[in-house]
């Protein structure tokens, strides 16, 4: 299968590595030169650095033999006109686009794109994570994997301020209980004290 990913981000990079490993011909465009650095070494596909808007640049990336076009920046609207120029011009049979705006989302459906829209996805698997716990959400909130460190509290802070005063207000609780038990704690006990042949 060839693809096409526009924007070589987080996503992207991901997106276009695991495709690549998988077999698959893998092209990919930035404006960033700098994106390409994303990519693992052993990323086999092509690099074009462009624009994904720019129809010279998509034609150069082979967006007229693509089977599948990604635009996968952060702006919505490039990712909506990349994916528009892919469908109506190239004539790319699939293309998905990251919308993040759930109502543009849905109106890219309406004229025939694949969307994928985080806000939607991320707020369903909080909602999901809040009632159910993270190992409800197939992974999107992940649990953690270990317990959190232990110790006293950072000094100045609210924390420190609560701790101090349970501890106080215990002590307090505490030397009213052992008001019977009271030992004069003017005497000092040496080492070796009546011990024979002390220090």
């Amino acid at each position: 299968m060839r693809v096409i990913i526009v924007g070589c981000g987080r996503v992207g990079a991901r997106v276009a590595a695991e495709l690549d490993q998988r077999g698959e011909n893998v092209t990919v465009i930035d404006v960033s030169q700098r994106a390409f650095n994303r990519l693992p070494q052993s990323f086999g596909g092509e690099t074009v650095r462009g624009s994904g808007t720019d129809e010279d640049v998509m034609r150069g990336a082979g967006a007229e033999q693509a089977d599948l076009l990604m635009t996968l920046t952060e702006g919505d609207n490039r990712n909506a006109l990349a994916a528009q120029l892919g469908k109506h011009t190239f004539g790319v049979p699939r293309v998905i686009a990251k919308i993040n705006d759930p109502v543009r989302s849905e109106t890219y459906r309406a004229l025939g794109l694949e969307t994928i829209c985080r806000t939607v996805i991320l707020g369903d698997a909080l909602v999901t994570a809040a009632v159910d716990g993270a190992e409800a959400t197939n992974g999107f909130v992940e649990p953690p994997t270990a317990e959190p460190l232990r110790g006293a509290p950072v000094p100045g802070s609210l924390a420190d301020a609560e701790a101090r005063a349970a501890i106080a207000a215990a002590s307090a609780a505490a030397a009213g209980a052992d008001a019977d038990l009271a030992v004069d704690e003017t005497e000092v006990i040496q080492p070796a004290e009546g011990r024979e042949g002390g220090m």
